[in-house]
């Protein structure tokens, strides 16, 4: 089929059509209930709680009409057809997963473009690939899908997680990996769990007691490591680690010679206590690394005792240290890799350790031996992001990934031994990367503080203040925005759009610093790092206000949902995505208790409470103020950032929007947070977003 091309019409000939719109919207009326909380002396009414109750049929009702009205009104929009087929059609390349060598085999996963979940494959050294797992067989509308796996160390056996509707619940099975046989009962009410054999007799996995109530809303507080013997009953699991103490979350993992295995334990997202466990000893029992939840420790590697533990302890910026397993205690610890002033994101592979840097939230590369001499840098193909460089320790080839904003995930193959590398798989997409530019500015936010942001557009793009932009964040948890390819992104870029990523505060591109200076009392820097990086679009002629859309998901929805209350004069499209938007109520659901280290909760004390009350979106709503065009999205089933944070804010900014810049939410059935959304119905999503973004700038016909 010949390519199409969609070009934004003339802006100068639309202006004349920038105030038509759609008929006025006439919202479903949404009850408004009595409830008020009264914290620390302060009334706080929250007429919407009822929408909290994802069991009742009366929000049943609620999520109905208002999908009703938003698609009623995406129907109208002309072009969202066009918009639709046009991401299919770049959707639809082979895309091919790392390269995992499991016992005689070689696995990966592959996508011949639009299947709604990628399929395992494996082949054996110069054999041909055969189908190995196919997830789109789990459901027949693809919205079950693969969560974790894990291997034995011979590669004889498998137990896989698998996803219903979108939730993080799992279920976890096990199978003979040769004959592809199922073993045994299938687990279940498994979350926020890895899988780790030890030998071939059973494996360790985390699990939650199921919940009385709710699955997608009751809260998760108490988790246990269970150990499971293949062959036996669920119900017959020994707990290992966590049922005389009370942890929010506990991962336990073998180290590769299977010697120890490790436990993690976590009352929040930040911040640890370790403990080790040598399985050579029958009697052995756990010992303390690290007894407190002040910073974050792993442990990454082992040669016999000797353990390699990748720590922020007096390294915001992360090292690696040694120690031995018979005296693991701080004090002993000695510096093997040393922290820099870039972040150290370490893996390792063929008995090396590959660290990688993040220098401006750009990746550079560099291979140590097992004794901490550098060997080389790695020679990326450009500017971008790198990952992977991890495998066994007798594995004699490594694997590694590059991309950016404009080039798609190529996987590379490296010889450790020369340093040679070559492309492994290289996907053929139906977009011309190179006829896009990507630049790195700094700029200056309101308490003067320099932030990096990546900017990419079409070359030859006249900076004049018109041109459609995007503007993306997220500023929490210590996780850094890297450039990474995105299929809905490249179809923005290709008609015209600008695509803008700010690494702000909260963050992890700078460490351990960068995200405490957005956290707590202070998270206002993350929203006036967002609100500072708009004035730069608009100060420097890339964009201006009325073409200038904020997109965010989970803690970046709470982000487009603080900024567009606090500014709401400066965007005109808003797209909060999955957000947190109750910051007075987040930690009374699911795991949300365990986000306290980032926001703190308005439960601890008044000067809290008044904090997180001054920014919280759906408080923070007024009456007759003109909000920007806004395209709430969430699942019905996320069961992370439960959908009742969307729907009240989405009810506020209803019955308190003044003009006629419409307030939408975009429910989505049978999906969640995010992971495992099947190909279709991430291209309808996409789709409906792009064409309320254009449609609210005013521009009424693609060419």
């Amino acid at each position: 089929m010949k390519k199409l091309i969609f070009l934004f019409a003339s802006l100068a000939l639309l202006a004349s059509c920038r105030n038509g719109s759609q008929d006025k919207i006439t919202y479903p009326v949404t009850k408004k209930g009595n409830v008020v909380d009264t914290i620390f002396g302060t009334p706080v009414p929250d007429p919407y709680r009822w929408l909290e109750d994802d069991m009742s049929e009366e929000t049943a009702a609620w999520v109905k009409e208002q999908n009703t009205l938003t698609f009623g009104y995406l129907e109208k929009i002309p072009y969202r057809e066009k918009i639709k087929e046009r991401l299919t059609q770049i959707w639809n390349y082979e895309k091919f997963g790392m390269p995992l060598r499991k016992g005689d085999y070689i696995y990966f996963t592959k996508n011949n473009g639009l299947q709604n979940q990628s399929v395992y494959y494996r082949q054996k050294e110069g054999g041909e690939h055969e189908l190995f797992l196919d997830p789109n067989t789990f459901s027949a509308d693809g919205t079950t899908s693969l969560g974790e796996m894990g291997f034995t160390k011979d590669g004889s056996l498998l137990a896989y997680s698998i996803s219903e509707g979108g939730s993080d619940w799992r279920k976890v099975i096990a199978m003979n990996a040769i004959t592809k046989e199922i073993l045994g009962d299938t687990l279940t009410d498994i979350k926020f769990s890895g899988i780790s054999w030890q030998g071939n007799d059973g494996f360790y996995y985390s699990k939650y007691d199921k919940p009385k109530g709710s699955e997608l809303s009751e809260m998760n507080d108490h988790q246990k490591l269970y150990y499971h013997k293949l062959g036996t009953k669920q119900s017959e699991d020994k707990v290992v680690f966590g049922a005389n103490i009370i942890r929010r979350t506990i991962g336990g993992y073998l180290t590769e010679d299977e010697r120890y295995l490790v436990v993690t334990a976590y009352v929040s997202t930040t911040g640890n206590e370790l403990y080790i466990k040598d399985l050579t000893k029958k009697s052995s029992d756990f010992q303390v690394v690290v007894g407190n939840f002040d910073n974050d420790h792993y442990i990454i590697d082992n040669e016999g005792s000797k353990l390699f533990i990748v720590t922020n302890l007096n390294a915001p910026n992360m090292r690696i240290v040694t120690v031995d397993a018979a005296k693991p205690g701080v004090e002993n610890w000695v510096d093997f890799i040393p922290e820099t002033e870039n972040v150290l994101q370490p893996s390792t592979g063929s008995g090396y350790f590959f660290a990688n840097y993040l220098v401006d939230a750009i990746s550079k590369v560099k291979q140590y031996d097992n004794k901490g001499k550098m060997i080389r840098e790695i020679t990326l193909p450009g500017i971008g992001s790198a990952g992977g460089f991890s495998g066994w320790k007798d594995d004699k080839e490594i694997y590694y990934s590059f991309t950016n904003y404009t080039t798609p995930s190529t996987i590379y193959k490296l010889d450790p031994e020369s340093g040679e590398a070559k492309v492994y798989k290289k996907p053929a997409v139906d977009f011309k990367g190179d006829e896009y530019t990507t630049a790195q500015v700094f700029y200056i936010s309101k308490d003067g503080t320099k932030i990096p942001m990546i900017i990419t557009y079409k070359k030859n793009t006249p900076l004049n203040g018109k041109n459609p932009a995007l503007l993306y964040g997220y500023g929490g948890f210590n996780i850094p925005m890297t450039p990474g390819f995105s299929i809905s992104r490249a179809w923005w870029l290709e008609n015209g759009g600008i695509y803008a990523v700010p690494n702000i505060r909260g963050g992890g591109e700078y460490g351990e610093k960068w995200h405490l200076a957005g956290t707590k009392m202070n998270k206002q820097n993350v929203f006036d790092d967002f609100i500072a990086a708009a004035d730069y679009l608009i100060n420097n002629k890339y964009t201006s206000p009325d073409y200038l859309a904020i997109s965010g998901g989970s803690n970046g929805g709470l982000l487009v949902g603080a900024v567009m209350v606090q500014r709401p004069d400066l965007f005109k499209v808003a797209l909060p995505a999955v957000g947190v938007m109750d910051m007075l109520r987040y930690h009374k659901f699911t795991i949300g208790a365990s986000w306290a280290y980032d926001f703190g909760t308005a439960d601890e004390s008044p000067e809290m409470f008044n904090y997180i009350l001054k920014y919280s979106p759906v408080q923070n709503v007024k009456e007759g103020t003109r909000y920007p065009a806004t395209l709430i999205t969430t699942g019905d089933h996320d069961d992370r950032v439960v959908p009742a944070h969307s729907f009240k804010f989405a009810a506020q900014l209803q019955a308190k929007q003044a003009g006629d810049n419409p307030v939408l939410i975009r429910i989505e059935t049978k999906a969640g947070h995010g992971a495992g959304t099947p190909v279709s119905k991430s291209i309808e999503q996409y789709a409906d977003i792009y064409s309320f973004t254009l449609w609210n700038m005013g521009i009424r016909k693609l060419n």
